[in-house]
């Protein structure tokens, strides 16, 4: 049995920004992968930035519902192990984004463009840094975080280096390979609490 046209336009849509990237990527093609027609596909989607949050919402390693819910129960669990999932399912969502994204910077007018249909709809990379910080503010009313400490400073750090890891390897035979997640984690969260711990 076939899945549903939405479905297969977003399992469409998400190969082919995965492989062309989001500029090069267009609803003609995401339509004919979908196996139907461009007019189908803008009965469920307003266009391609549409379909572009739909693929990370839907497509990709969810880091907003984790952010949540660790905000929702400061003083629960370890921080260190809080923060080591986080930066697991941080990880996992830029190095899928990064390839999707990269491209925008080659056209500077269709970024633009991007990121006005983005803040339309509420959404942008500063979501993720707002909801660590969140937890992080969380995390110092409870004692657990120093007083003084940044804590945007200190969410921007730990979701940038994970940014930076979907840019800076390349997974490729014959390339640089990043470190094992695990190890990139424990790693990246023992040095961020060492500055912000009380």
């Amino acid at each position: 049995m076939q899945k549903p046209a939405r479905a297969r336009i977003l399992d469409a849509a998400h190969e082919l920004m995965l492989s062309l990237g989001l500029a090069r990527t267009t609803t003609k093609e995401i339509a004919r992968a979908a196996g139907c027609s461009e007019a189908a596909l803008y009965k469920s989607f307003t266009g391609k930035e549409e379909l572009f949050i739909a693929v990370l919402n839907e497509r990709l390693p969810k880091l907003a519902p984790l952010l949540s819910d660790l905000t929702a129960r400061p003083g629960e669990g370890s921080l260190e192990e809080n923060l080591t999932e986080v930066v697991r399912r941080a990880a996992g969502f830029y190095a899928q984004t990064f390839p999707i994204a990269a491209s925008l910077y080659a056209d500077p007018r269709l970024k633009a463009r991007h990121e006005a249909a983005l803040r339309t709809m509420g959404k942008g990379p500063h979501i993720p840094i707002q909801g660590l910080d969140a937890y992080l503010r969380a995390e110092r009313s409870a004692g657990r975080v120093a007083a003084d400490a940044d804590t945007y400073a200190a969410a921007s750090l730990l979701l940038g280096a994970c940014t930076h890891r979907a840019f800076a390897y390349d997974g490729d035979e014959g390339g640089v390979a990043a470190p094992p997640l695990d190890e990139f984690a424990a790693g990246l969260v023992r040095v961020l609490l060492r500055g912000i711990s009380p």
